[in-house]
């Protein structure tokens, strides 16, 4: 499915959910009911990751086998991974599903020098990269499971471009909003981005004031999680910050 062709995500949306942790997030989809939507092993590649917000553009592939094995793929243009490194939208997150192999670089750095160029979000992947050292000097936010010498094409064939994919545990289609920063990674269904992202500013308003009041020397109890009282406390001392 083509990401223009569901629900628009304005950039304010994107604005608020990139201003909060995905600690917050993941409990805002967890009240809302979706407990599988955070990315098991898939963290950022090195400390100086930046954090991001983007649409999932998907990329699926399938264990690599001896009779289609070809390094002449990757010189095909319309081959899926060479493909989604030119075609991921300006913005979006390719999120490459690896089958959680994790002996086969999904990308070195020539491709993710590409991806940055063009301005993509970010690079997710549950299985390994390459070239590691050289990534971490490319100001583009990588998640991965580990780091792996060989190249893709020694354990996985590219398949399909914007499918559904089944990946670190978690389901993402393509258009769902991924989020990552140093906590991992998640994905919010594309249909509760908007909520998503106008209620989680103010939980973690609430959880400075609770932050704040603990400092103080005030008990847990009856603030954490919020009560009337601590509600009218908050609404106050929020009031009186503006």
């Amino acid at each position: 499915m083509n990401i223009s062709e569901r629900s628009p995500i304005d950039q304010q949306t994107l604005d608020n959910l990139g201003s909060v942790s995905i600690a917050t997030i993941t409990m805002q989809l967890y009240k809302r009911g979706f407990r599988r939507c955070y990315l098991n092993g898939v963290k950022p590649l090195h400390n100086g990751t930046g954090s991001f917000v983007g649409p999932a553009f998907t990329l699926r592939n399938i264990p690599m086998r001896e009779d289609i094995e070809d390094l002449g793929v990757l010189g095909n243009p319309d081959y899926p991974q060479r493909k989604a490194i030119e075609t991921t939208p300006t913005g979006c997150c390719l999120v490459n599903d690896s089958c959680g192999n994790l002996t086969a670089g999904v990308l070195g750095d020539i491709l993710a020098e590409r991806l940055r160029v063009r301005g993509i979000a970010a690079l997710v992947t549950d299985g390994a990269v390459r070239d590691s050292t050289d990534l971490e000097t490319i100001n583009l936010p990588i998640y991965c499971a580990t780091r792996a010498a060989p190249a893709s094409v020694s354990g996985l064939y590219a398949v399909e471009l914007q499918v559904p994919i089944g990946y670190a545990g978690v389901a993402v289609f393509p258009g769902d909003i991924m989020a990552g920063d140093k906590g991992g990674v998640v994905v919010i269904p594309r249909a509760l981005a908007k909520e998503v992202a106008t209620d989680a500013p103010e939980q973690e308003r609430y959880e400075q004031f609770v932050r704040t009041e603990v400092t103080n020397g005030r008990s847990i109890v009856g603030l954490y999680p919020a009560t009337d009282k601590s509600l009218s406390d908050y609404k106050k001392w929020n009031k009186d910050r503006l």
